[in-house]
């Protein structure tokens, strides 16, 4: 088997998965804006679950192929790598906000759930939205 090809169609795939997020969430977030609160929960659920299918991908294609090289060079380059970056750091942060938000949730704490949203869902929704242009970046362009 190539893993190379694997390795691409599977970054298709999280790419695919990243937009995905990015419009649960949006969902998510009009949802509860307009008091659909069981609307709201059953997208929620949907993003986490979305998520945690694209995190099981993204470690399945990097054990399979490992980092993939930016062979862009100059200023393009050194955006990609500055997105990247911020996009990696956001996304090691969003996991324990998602968490704790989902936890409150459960639990019925939604003071809390509130509180941790008000930073756990932009951070959330930045590494969608970035993931989808890392992969444009490293794919398309």
């Amino acid at each position: 088997m190539d893993y190379e090809i694997l390795g691409a169609r599977i970054a298709l795939l999280n790419c695919c998965l990243n937009a995905l997020s990015v419009s649960l969430l949006l969902a998510g977030r009009w949802a509860i804006a307009n008091g659909k609160r069981d609307l709201h929960k059953k997208i929620m659920l949907a993003a986490v679950a979305n998520s945690s299918v694209f995190l099981a991908f993204y470690l399945t294609r990097f054990a399979l192929t490992g980092v993939h090289r930016d062979t862009h060079t100059g200023l393009f380059h050194t955006a990609y790598l500055a997105l990247l970056g911020t996009h990696t750091a956001a996304a090691i942060v969003s996991l324990p906000l998602i968490a704790m938000a989902v936890l409150h949730a459960i639990k019925g704490r939604f003071a809390e759930h509130k509180r941790t949203v008000r930073y756990a869902w932009p951070v959330w929704l930045y590494v969608g939205v970035t993931g989808v242009v890392v992969y444009l970046m490293l794919y398309v362009l």
